[in-house]
């Protein structure tokens, strides 16, 4: 992913909650990352997803920070922030305890952004299964394949 980001002379940032920092520890864990990785927020509550990205208090009223708006406004919030070219959001129910039936442990929703005419690349639902390590490794992952396909680096983005 580096390599790719690096031709496009893009730098990358993430915006997560439920991975609590996995995504850029992942990104981090590449020798030379500095070259493409801007930085990450660890926006685990609502008050800092409001305060840090900009997410709108009446989205998470209306929506909730577990939602396609939250998700995308996190992505923008990030690149608004920070200057990056390119950003991946992620927000979920990890588990154990807090969901319901209408969004239930293991729901997770993406975003890509990028800097440019066509702002918001992507944003996704998924719903993953298993405990909540596997929920939010599941979740990194995905994270990870939005990032590089964004990039330009695969076509894991049309799974």
């Amino acid at each position: 992913m580096g390599e790719t980001l690096l031709r496009a002379g893009w730098r990358a940032v993430t915006a997560e909650s439920c991975t609590g920092g996995w995504v850029a520890k992942c990104l981090t864990d590449v020798p030379g990352s500095s070259r493409w990785f801007e930085r990450g927020y660890v926006t685990y509550s609502n008050l800092a997803k409001e305060q840090s990205l900009g997410v709108a208090t009446a989205v998470i009223e209306t929506f909730g920070a577990v939602s396609r708006p939250a998700a995308e406004q996190m992505a923008a919030g990030a690149l608004h922030a920070s200057g990056a070219d390119l950003a991946v959001a992620v927000t979920g129910i990890a588990g154990p305890d807090g969901g319901s039936l209408e969004k239930p442990v293991g729901l997770v929703w993406f975003a890509v952004a990028s800097r440019g005419a066509s702002a918001l690349v992507r944003a996704e639902e998924r719903r993953f299964s298993g405990d909540r390590e596997a929920i939010r490794r599941a979740a990194v992952a995905r994270a990870l394949e939005l990032l590089l396909a964004a990039a330009g680096g695969t076509s894991a983005a049309a799974r």
